[in-house]
Order: structure tokens, then sequence, then C-alpha cells
């Protein structure tokens, strides 16, 4: 049976986290929607490791998005799947990304977060005391800060959540995520 997902984006998404899911959930015969701050082409990026202590950033591809967080119904989704890159820095400041993010959470429906995605998680506080999660490196505090427990691993489960540290991981991301789905 198919499937309605929610992706939030914005510009600065990374271009491999947002594309994969998308494309993956649409090859499963889902739908897959795209929302961001507002309706239009989204400017995604490319991070890479390449040698740096952190990573670096290129101009990815281009990516409408089909509907702003404004008129996001998120009774209307069967998940929810958070892409990182920068887009998360600031999209987690769009006064509906919060209750957008914790019905799910509420609602007990996979939810999907990889790499700074869970700087959106920060901001709309879903109850996630005594679980567990992975995310990049760099946002463990995030993770600690939520009262989770971090996970150095590329991949995590625990209950709707599957996390994930990087696009490296997004095989195993997408194979949990759809299980959740059902």
């Amino acid at each position: 049976m198919s499937k309605k997902v929610l992706i939030l984006a914005g510009d600065a998404v990374e271009a491999l986290e947002v594309y994969y899911p998308y494309f993956r959930l649409l090859e499963a015969g889902h739908e897959a929607v795209i929302a961001a701050p507002s309706k239009k082409v989204l400017h995604t990026v490319v991070h890479d490791f390449e040698g740096w202590d952190t990573y670096t950033e290129k101009v990815g591809y281009r990516l409408e998005a089909h509907l702003p967080f404004s008129e996001v119904r998120p009774e209307e989704y069967d998940g929810l799947i958070i892409p990182g890159g920068r887009a998360p820095e600031y999209i987690r400041l769009d006064p509906h990304v919060p209750a957008i993010v914790r019905h799910f959470f509420e609602a007990n429906k996979p939810v999907g977060a990889i790499c700074h995605a869970v700087l959106v998680l920060a901001a709309a506080k879903p109850p996630l005391e005594g679980r567990q999660m992975t995310a990049y490196t760099a946002c463990r505090p995030d993770v600690e800060n939520l009262g989770a427990t971090y996970v150095d691993a590329g991949l995590h489960v625990d209950g709707n959540l599957v996390s994930g540290h990087a696009w490296p991981d997004l095989p195993g991301f997408m194979r949990e995520f759809l299980k959740l789905l059902g």
C-alpha cells in the first residue's frame, strides 16, 4: 500500500540526503512531498570529506519544494524524513516546523533524521529523553541536550526513529526507514 512521506528541506540541504530518500520513496511506490520555508526551487549542497578536519561544501543540484511549511498538515503523512546539510540550521527557526516534527513523534510515525537533522529536533524538542540516536559527530552535544544517548555508529534505530550519521549511511538508513513505514 502506498504511503505519503514528508521531507523537510531548505536551501543548502545536503544533496544526497534529500535526493536519495526522495527517489527511493518514489521507487518503492510511495508519495514523497518536499516542504520548505516557501514553495520555490531549492539550492542543494554537496558535503565531502577531503582531508580537512571538517567537511567541505560545494554547490549541488536544484530541487523544487512542493509546498511551504505553512501549508503542511502533518496528519496527512505516514512518515517524516529530515535531511542534513546546512538547511537544518535555519529551517528549525520556522514557526511551523516544531509542531510538524512533534506530530510524528506523538503519533509514533516513522521519523528519519540524518546528519545535522538533529538541529531541527533540538528546536522541536520531541520526547527523546532516554532514547538513543546517532547524528553527524559535531552534533553529539545536540543529541545529548535532548536527553538522548549519542550512539557512535553510522546507523541506529530506536522505536520510530531511524537516525544516520551522514550521507554514506543512506542505504541502511532508507532500508530501515522503509521497514518502519511498512
